[in-house]
């Protein structure tokens, strides 16, 4: 797996083909080994292979060319729902349509997607998360008719790569590391650990495109907007509360 890790990059067009079944059991099979809070298995995972349905999904992640090639895309949700009905089916009250407990169906449902995308990884595939699960999630949810205590937190699309786009660059280990305690940023440091990349020829590539005077401006101001962040931020509370995730009793 270390080869897969190190060699990771995001594949945002795929061949047509579709995916073995026997690989995409593996797959999943991988996924539900993931950690899990309590081992309660707070996620599920909606396989669309369906071209009515991928066709349906693409414009809610706003025709991104991962989207519109992959032959398969993987909804990992938060999902309440099946332990919450389990446990009142053994007579037990579930307490977990709130805001915590949607945090623990995060946490577990990222993490089985990352086991699924080292596995695809090992058998040659390509994935790209799609963040834009984030901005539509409701009208993902009723596509996929998902009953309350299901939320969609995160979309990968997977498929055999078209090409093979070199590694994207990293910051420095010590940007993301701290020792014992945090340590904050002074300006020295915040330059030094972004010097390589705003040198690179990709960054004045976007900054020649934009007409902008330095990367973090393209972040701010093209990229994700605070108007942006804000409109998507409430529309995606707002789904929190209707699929049943916000009960303040």
């Amino acid at each position: 797996m270390i080869k897969e890790i190190r060699e990771h990059r995001s594949i945002r067009r795929y061949k047509p083909e579709p995916i073995p079944s026997t690989v995409m059991e593996e797959i999943l099979e991988a996924a539900s080994r993931a950690s899990t809070v309590g081992n309660m298995q707070l996620y599920s995972i909606i396989v669309t292979t369906s071209r009515e349905l991928l066709e349906q999904l693409a414009p809610l992640h706003f025709n991104q060319p991962a989207a519109t090639t992959a032959p398969v895309l993987l909804t990992f949700c938060a999902d309440i729902h099946r332990f919450s009905r389990w446990c009142e089916l053994r007579g037990a009250e579930p307490g977990y349509d709130n805001f915590c407990w949607f945090m623990n169906g995060v946490t577990d449902a990222l993490l089985a997607s990352q086991n699924a995308c080292l596995e695809a990884e090992a058998h040659g595939l390509g994935i790209c998360y799609l963040g834009t699960t984030l901005y539509n999630a409701g009208e993902i949810a009723r596509i996929l008719r998902l009953p309350k205590g299901v939320l969609p937190v995160m979309t990968v699309a997977m498929g055999y790569p078209e090409t093979l786009p070199p590694l994207t660059d990293r910051l420095p280990l010590d940007a993301v590391v701290h020792r014992d305690t945090y340590t904050d940023y002074t300006p020295e440091r915040l330059e030094i650990l972004w010097r390589e990349r705003e040198a690179s020829a990709e960054t004045q590539q976007l900054l020649a495109e934009n007409r902008l005077p330095n990367l973090a401006r393209i972040f701010t101001e093209r990229r994700y907007v605070r108007e942006d962040n804000v409109t998507f931020s409430r529309k995606y509370f707002d789904e929190l509360v209707e699929q049943g995730f916000f009960n303040q009793q």
